[in-house]
């Protein structure tokens, strides 16, 4: 082999290891891209201390407005007969507590700035209040709305920040038999609905969707102003059955034809996605606005119980690249990928210490990408997890994700 010919293969070879380690460099730089993933840790000192001696009850809400004000509604132990600690017994055995207004309002600090609301099942400001509020909401004109999941509870309650009402509707006990022994359902009522669970307003379109929910198995869309029932879908878009006979729940079992509920969740992305929380099925389904199912994906797929999918958030950025799960039966969060569906990895575990969970229930994100997370349960109580940046996606359940872990 000639000289010319020897420097010819050589300048070749360097050229194909050079592409060949430029390719493999790319290949690694995209599945490192493709495996990076949201991290944080738990603030172990958010929120403030309450004041007044107040006493959180079950947690069972939050909402993160566009001022970045944390809002929550929980069941207050004030609220329940005889009260749960010793400042609330006639006469006081105690000191210690008193139940804290039903719906409180934090700053990022964790310092509350407002508090209100109504006793379960009574009259408030001559409407009715839910006789067990689950989920809150604050709109795009600033209105909170609150649901609920009691057993006369077929309304939703719209109100200023400052606890006056707006509107209601629905009417509470509309579902009741003639009987008056138990309740109806219908999942096609057309002006009262059955236990919602969480409510979401769609400012473009001033739309409120309803988790219809604990007793219904529909999303209902109503519109935000006058309460006007605009459509309702089931699961795969399907009408709502409620003669559906649901099969045994398993690893080899196809998952039901509808919400196998409670349908306890429904928020819209900013691409204009609804993602419905079948918690449980164990599944978030997508839909279009005008309710035309897209795809589902499964979390925890085995879990029994109730249920894996309990609620959702997704990341603060514009693209809202990530979807936040929270799971109270396995008490974790589930991170994954928002357009997939796909599970990255899961954080925290059951207890009572920062960073676990005894009922994980309810989560939100503020502008900076820090999560809240209620508990209910004997949880009972919000706890903020701290958006950490980006970084390679951990493998399986991190557990309690404590600072500098």
């Amino acid at each position: 082999m000639t000289s010319t010919k020897k420097v010819v293969l050589g300048a070749s070879l360097v050229l194909l290891v050079g592409a060949l380690w430029l390719g493999q460099s790319r290949l690694e730089g995209t599945v490192a891209a493709q495996m990076q993933a949201p991290l944080f840790e738990v603030d172990p000192f958010w929120p403030q201390p309450l004041p007044e001696n107040w006493l959180l009850g079950n947690a069972i809400g939050v909402w993160v407005d566009d001022q970045d004000v944390i809002w929550m509604v929980h069941r207050s132990s004030a609220t329940l007969t005889g009260g749960e600690s010793g400042a609330e017994q006639d006469p006081p055995t105690g000191d210690c507590c008193v139940g804290a207004p039903p719906i409180l309002a934090f700053d990022l600090d964790g310092h509350v700035v407002k508090a209100w609301g109504g006793d379960p099942g009574e009259n408030y400001q001559g409407y009715e209040w839910p006789e067990s509020n689950h989920g809150i909401f604050v709109d795009h004109e600033g209105y909170v709305w609150v649901g609920g999941n009691g057993g006369g509870d077929s309304h939703a309650l719209k109100l200023t920040q400052d606890g006056d009402v707006v509107a209601q509707f629905g009417s509470a006990n509309a579902r009741q038999a003639p009987d008056g022994q138990g309740f109806i359902r219908d999942s096609h009522d057309p002006e009262n609905f059955g236990r919602i669970a969480e409510i979401f307003v769609d400012a473009q379109e001033n739309e409120a969707y309803l988790s219809d929910g604990y007793f219904n198995r529909r999303i209902a869309v109503i519109d935000g102003e006058t309460g006007e029932m605009q459509r309702y879908w089931g699961a795969y878009g399907n009408a709502p059955d409620d003669d559906y006979v649901f099969g045994p729940r398993g690893e080899n079992e196809p998952p039901p034809e509808q919400f196998r509920g409670p349908v306890h969740c429904a928020k819209l992305s900013n691409d204009r996605l609804v993602y419905v929380c079948d918690r449980g099925a164990n599944r978030i389904q997508v839909f279009t606005p005008q309710g035309e199912y897209l795809n589902e994906g499964f979390f925890a797929p085995f879990t029994l119980g109730s249920g894996a999918t309990w609620d959702i958030a997704f990341s603060a950025d514009e693209d809202q690249t990530y979807i936040y799960i929270a799971d109270g039966v396995n008490q974790r969060i589930h991170v994954g990928v928002r357009e997939t569906l796909e599970p990255l990895y899961t954080f925290g575990q059951g207890g009572r210490y920062p960073g676990q969970f005894f009922g994980a229930h309810s989560i939100a994100e503020d502008s900076e990408g820090n999560l809240y997370v209620t508990e209910t349960y004997e949880g009972k109580r919000i706890q903020k997890f701290v958006y950490m940046g980006m970084g390679p996606a951990p493998s399986g359940n991190q557990g309690a994700p404590w600072p500098g872990r």
